[in-house]
């Protein structure tokens, strides 16, 4: 019994992540280590510290004259975010880290070439939902949190530093309903087989 309660092959030390985005519909993996679909992209490159999960549920408390604790407590609505800095600037990080928008090609002054590009960002009710997997692998161990719906809902400050790269922002805030799972993890770390 002793060594069911003290097992550090049960830690999680997270020495790659990945993150992938998809138009929502996208079929996602059907396991933790089943190959990318179709539709699904890697934004690429990611700071060393930044990616984070949470999931945040909201409580309320009904208090009693007779108790100094509350006597009863019930949960109001839940939340979840998606926060990781993007270090490869591309087209397709812009469209997800704006929340959508429009790129178009544009003819340079003069006509020269290379070709010239202009992005512009979605205007008020114009954003759009992705879906999103998280994937975080430990040796043989690979964990991905697979969110259907999320939106982009902070704002973008652009940082530049002489010194230190530039990076874009990306925050989704999870999306769901009663009709399916907001978000679900699908793993095949031994340690979660349900008990016997």
């Amino acid at each position: 019994m002793a060594g069911e309660l003290t097992n550090a092959t049960q830690t999680v030390v997270p020495a790659r992540t990945r993150v992938w985005l998809a138009p929502v519909g996208t079929q996602a993996p059907a396991d933790a280590t089943a190959a990318m679909g179709t539709g699904w992209f890697s934004v690429g490159l990611t700071t060393e510290d930044s990616l984070k999960f949470t999931e945040e549920p909201q409580f309320e408390t009904i208090k009693s004259a007779q108790s100094d604790f509350p006597s009863r407590t019930f949960q109001t609505s839940d939340s979840a975010t998606i926060e990781v800095d993007l270090q490869q600037w591309n087209g397709a990080n812009f469209l997800a880290v704006f929340g959508g928008g429009k790129i178009t090609e544009v003819t340079p002054t003069g006509g020269s070439t290379p070709k010239h590009y202009k992005f512009v960002p979605p205007r008020i009710g114009g954003r759009s939902e992705v879906a999103a997997v998280l994937e975080v692998m430990d040796g043989p161990k690979t964990y991905r949190y697979v969110v259907p719906r999320a939106m982009q809902m902070e704002g973008v400050t652009a940082d530049f530093q002489k010194a230190k790269e530039a990076t874009l922002p990306l925050r989704l805030a999870v999306q769901g309903g009663d009709e399916a799972d907001a978000w679900y993890l699908l793993t095949n770390d031994p340690a979660f087989a349900p008990a016997a």
